[in-house]
């Protein structure tokens, strides 16, 4: 049987204008490609924080410019960005493949993901979005129930909440496609976050961690390994003391007890670490490989990146 594995891309792997996504893409397609072609079963989930950003940025200006539109809630902005990454992505992903005499459907999936509404991250929001403001659009959004933290010297930025992923409203979809032997892109920038209403998904003004996100898409379609390709060839612990050190393999034992002694961080490693030992722990014989797309290929025959089992 083919391995299956799920790849989380970063920031690195998408670029953040339109020109430089179109370029970027490119390049990260090559690796997926390359993982296609040893035979792996591949689904892709990727982030959006800049696109998704630009996003919220134009549709609230463009609101304010015309009257008659209304600003586009973080919900509707997720979507548009699931659908203007995936567009870029699945092209490149399928060129790629056409190049090497390889035909396999790519597919986006535009992908809701289900999200607490208790949950403890709806009372600190902590991801910064859109550009900066004046004091007085700062309190025009403090009106609307939004929340706003000031940059000194910078000016005013909104924040939202980042909770926890629940489940993949589209998960059978997403099996299907695999199943059938096709690549997938969903849960796109940790997917759009919504909360369970009777019958009814309700947006919510939030998004979520893409590497939890990958780690829960990992689980549910039963995939053998969880690849995270980021900024760099290999995590770092005890950053910018004399005892900074590289983590090539570990064991889940280690991954846990680095996370325990505060290694990672919130926002950064921590997610990637998180999800990986979620992972792993719900099925023996899965790994995780954290790492950058240009080291892909080393990084899955064990000769860097860090890799937990």
């Amino acid at each position: 049987m083919k391995k299956r594995v799920v790849v989380a891309l970063g920031h690195r792997a998408l670029g953040i204008t339109l020109p430089e996504q179109k370029e970027a893409v490119k390049r990260t397609a090559v690796s997926i490609a390359d993982l296609i072609e040893e035979g792996y079963q591949v689904a892709i989930t990727h982030s959006n924080a800049p696109q998704v950003g630009m996003i919220h940025t134009a549709m609230n200006e463009f609101g304010k410019v015309h009257q008659d539109y209304t600003p586009a809630p973080m919900s509707v902005c997720s979507a548009m960005s699931q659908g203007y990454i995936g567009y870029d992505l699945q092209n490149a992903i399928r060129e790629a493949l056409l190049n090497r005499g390889i035909y396999r459907t790519v597919s986006t999936i535009l992908t809701q993901v289900t999200v607490d509404p208790y949950d403890e991250a709806f009372y600190t929001p902590t991801k910064v979005l859109g550009r900066y403001m004046t004091a007085e659009e700062a309190n025009e959004e403090r009106r609307k129930g939004n929340y706003v933290i000031e940059e000194p010297g910078k000016g005013f930025r909104r924040v939202v909440s980042a909770p926890n992923p629940v489940g993949i409203v589209e998960i059978d979809a997403i099996k299907a496609l695999i199943n059938a032997d096709q690549v997938v892109i969903a849960c796109g920038g940790g997917g759009i976050p919504v909360m369970e209403q009777d019958h009814r998904l309700k947006g919510a003004s939030a998004v979520i961690e893409k590497d939890l996100a990958a780690g829960k898409m990992a689980e549910a379609i039963d995939a053998d390994e969880l690849i995270i390709l980021t900024s760099v060839e290999k995590v770092h612990i005890n950053m910018n003391t004399p005892q900074e050190s590289e983590l090539g393999e570990i064991s889940l034992a280690e991954a846990k007890r680095y996370m325990e002694e505060g290694h990672f961080g919130v926002y950064n490693m921590l997610p990637k670490f998180k999800a990986s030992v979620e992972f792993i722990e719900k099925r023996e014989g899965r790994s995780a490989l954290i790492t950058s797309f240009d080291k892909l290929k080393d990084g899955l025959r064990g000769k860097t990146g860090t890799i937990i089992r």
